[in-house]
């Protein structure tokens, strides 16, 4: 069976647009963020959400800066504060501390961001809500849309950020922007089991 093509569908969707719509888009960290911004500001009036639970704290401020410092240089986006408590995230991956990166503790972590985004879409009138993990050739992209639907039906902009060179992409922007780039995906379980260099 075929998987379907996201970014085809975000490209279909967009092409469809009269005028810019509004656009929730979680981010995970500027690097990330910076090819999806890229690719979306033509489209959309784009409002960030740094909601990430899952990253503790120094790193958390590490990471939001450096969103914010390149919102601020691009003038891409606005930002929409939020809380950050790790409890969120601990008890949604209790039991699952110990599997592997890319299992069932990371599909909660999308789901707990998601519904995040999705409810902050729909209280806030956001016309559209997506997230910049699928541009990581790590993050399964099919079960992060799946996720997204589910929650936010037609709020959901399909995506899939690594097609079209994405993630190279975002490579070099982060080169451009002088940008700190993570190794690892945020929580302390993939820090934990991430490779030794």
């Amino acid at each position: 069976m075929a998987k379907t093509d996201y970014d085809k569908l975000m490209r279909e969707k967009t092409a469809s647009f009269g005028e810019k719509k509004s656009l929730l888009l979680h981010c995970c960290c500027a690097p990330c963020s910076s090819a999806c911004l890229e690719r979306l500001k033509d489209s959309f009036d784009i409002t960030v959400l740094f909601y990430n639970p899952n990253i503790e704290n120094e790193e958390y401020g590490r990471r939001k800066s450096e969103l914010v410092r390149l919102i601020e240089t691009t003038g891409a986006a606005k930002i929409l504060e939020c809380g950050h408590d790790t409890a969120e995230f601990y008890e949604a991956a209790a039991g699952l501390e110990n599997c592997p990166e890319g299992g069932e503790r990371c599909l909660k972590c999308f789901e707990l961001r998601l519904k995040k985004t999705a409810e902050l879409c729909l209280s806030g009138g956001y016309d559209y809500f997506t997230t910049t993990l699928t541009i990581s050739p790590l993050k399964n992209a099919e079960a992060i849309n799946a996720i997204g639907m589910r929650l936010g039906g037609d709020r959901w902009l399909p995506c899939d950020f690594k097609k079209r060179n994405g993630y190279l992409r975002s490579i070099e922007l982060s080169k451009e922007f002088g940008l700190y780039r993570q190794n690892y995906c945020g929580c302390i379980f993939s820090l934990r089991d991430r490779p030794k260099a």
